[in-house]
């Protein structure tokens, strides 16, 4: 069974035992964490398929929330030719991964 939910103004195609990274949750490690923006639900063929007007009723996702760590560096580079201008800025995002347990539709 897969949920498209939204998180965090993030849309996420989600499955049991999947591992999400997302943006950073103020959530401590080991806590449960259920999710009711739940878009669609539908299954692996597509023959039952849900979807909400935004939501679906009564759908849920549970989730638990794993370890926070930063990310991939992202780099940002400005450049303007004929102008001597170069800038090279970078950051690490703070990362939280979720691992899905159960969808409830």
């Amino acid at each position: 069974m897969y949920a498209v939910i939204t998180l965090q103004g993030h849309q996420y195609i989600v499955n049991e035992g999947l591992e999400l990274t997302v943006n950073k949750l103020d959530l401590e490690e080991g806590k449960s964490l259920t999710i009711d923006t739940v878009l669609a639900v539908f299954d692996e063929a597509g023959e039952s398929v849900k979807v909400g007007k935004p939501y679906v009723e009564g759908a849920k996702v549970e989730a638990t929330v794993g370890s926070t760590a930063k990310g991939v560096k992202v780099n940002i580079v400005k450049f303007k030719r004929k102008n001597r201008y170069f800038r090279n800025v970078g950051f690490r995002p703070t990362e939280t991964v979720l691992t899905i347990n159960k969808i409830v539709a």
